[in-house]
């Protein structure tokens, strides 16, 4: 039997939160909308004055970027407020500057992990080898599917994208090439609702011209150095010889940079892949002060500590190292961590250890960021043991009275 050429596919939601929180709000289509900060009591008092009667609000009854106060950054925007130069990680006070008028929405990772199950559990009903790569893109191995390879794999993802739209009203973007590495490229060619196909012949004429920068894996430093040897498009990293990539970045890296160039990955798409740690952090509204602000920052840090313990029993995972991270008024960062003898998934335990390691950092300046990881995990089925019922919270930094 003659081996079917790799068909690879990865799919890309199209501005995500911003299209989940169109189809809660059909009113606000076409207008520029971001979504970001935290939930404000403006949202609190719309949801209750209109009830479930949400696409009966008023356009001019939403809130307005320009009248937000405070240092949240924007999760996504629509295409409408892209055109603005707004997008995401912004800061809201500064995209208020581009777009003043744009619709301000809160995020509700609830309702996008709802969407997010459900475009996953439609595509793997038709294609089922399906690597999960967050909320809102998969890669798909189209090669073994029925009607993956026809026409490189048009057929499928066309059939992909309808299924999509008529149960979730959400549309995607769907890259189809031979791996991996050139697929991610090829999803972004027709951004909204885009399919793009390529083929191996299509390497020099299709990728080759591209910006370094569009090969996932290539940040702004490794771009800068590559621009400082005259190396701006992928072509131009093609025509360098391996020895000399080597010699410059590495022999890893650099061994790496010629394959990507020469669009050469093999990397299988995987289906289940173990997580390395989980983790909850919050930004404040305003810089907090570890004496000033105890009380405050004693009940977020435990709510975070619940929260990611209460992640890892719905995961069913078990952890062995807690830790800290904090993000300093000067956006310093300072990290700790702690191994406990025992995997956990207690919100006391991880409360205690955490707050053990809060002890080890210095509190002298006040705080943008507060943020609690659970690491070493482990299934919980597979865990030798489990920490022993009643392992409690003993006094720690943060905590009241």
């Amino acid at each position: 039997m003659i081996a079917q050429p790799r068909r690879i596919a990865h799919l890309d939601m199209d501005a995500f939160y911003a299209s989940v929180e169109l189809l809660r709000y059909p009113q606000l289509a076409g207008l520029p909308v971001v979504i970001g900060g935290g939930r404000r009591q403006q949202d609190d008092a719309l949801a209750a004055a209109y009830g479930q009667r949400l696409a009966d609000i008023p356009v001019a009854a939403f809130p307005r970027l320009k009248d937000y106060v405070g240092r949240g950054v924007i999760t996504t925007a629509t295409y409408a407020a892209r055109q603005f130069g707004v997008g995401s990680a912004m800061g809201l006070m500064k995209a208020a500057r581009a777009c003043p008028d744009a619709v301000l929405l809160p995020v509700d990772f609830a309702e996008y992990r709802r969407y997010s199950r459900r475009f996953k559990e439609i595509i793997t009903d038709i294609a089922p080898v399906m690597e999960d790569r967050g909320v809102d893109e998969v890669y798909i191995d189209f090669t073994q599917v029925p009607g993956g390879q026809r026409e490189g794999g048009r057929v499928l993802a066309r059939l992909i994208q309808k299924s999509i739209f008529e149960a979730t009203g959400l549309t995607c973007s769907v890259g189809v090439a031979p791996n991996k590495l050139i697929a991610k490229m090829a999803s972004e060619f027709n951004k909204p609702n885009g399919i793009s196909i390529v083929h191996e012949s299509d390497l020099q004429t299709m990728i080759w011209p591209l910006a370094c920068r569009k090969i996932n894996g290539i940040g702004p430093k490794t771009n800068e150095r590559l621009q400082a040897h005259g190396i701006v498009t992928i072509g131009d990293l093609a025509a360098r010889p391996r020895d000399w990539l080597v010699a410059q970045f590495g022999k890893s890296s650099g061994a790496w940079l010629h394959d990507a160039a020469w669009g050469r990955d093999e990397r299988p798409v995987v289906t289940e892949s173990e997580p390395v740690s989980m983790s909850r952090e919050t930004t404040f509204e305003r810089d907090l002060h570890a004496v000033q602000d105890k009380a405050l920052l004693g009940r977020i840090f435990t709510e975070l500590c619940e929260q990611v313990a209460a992640d890892l029993q719905r995961k069913g995972y078990v952890g062995k190292t807690i830790g800290i991270k904090l993000r300093y008024d000067d956006f310093r960062v300072a990290t700790r961590d702690q191994t406990v003898p025992e995997f956990t998934q207690d919100a006391a335990v991880i409360r205690r250890v955490a707050g053990q390691c809060l002890k080890r950092v210095p509190l002298d300046k006040r705080l943008r960021l507060l943020g609690v990881r659970v690491g070493n995990l482990l299934p919980a089925a597979s865990a030798e043991a489990l920490p022993p019922p009643g392992w409690g919270e003993s006094a720690s930094l943060f905590q009241d009275g």
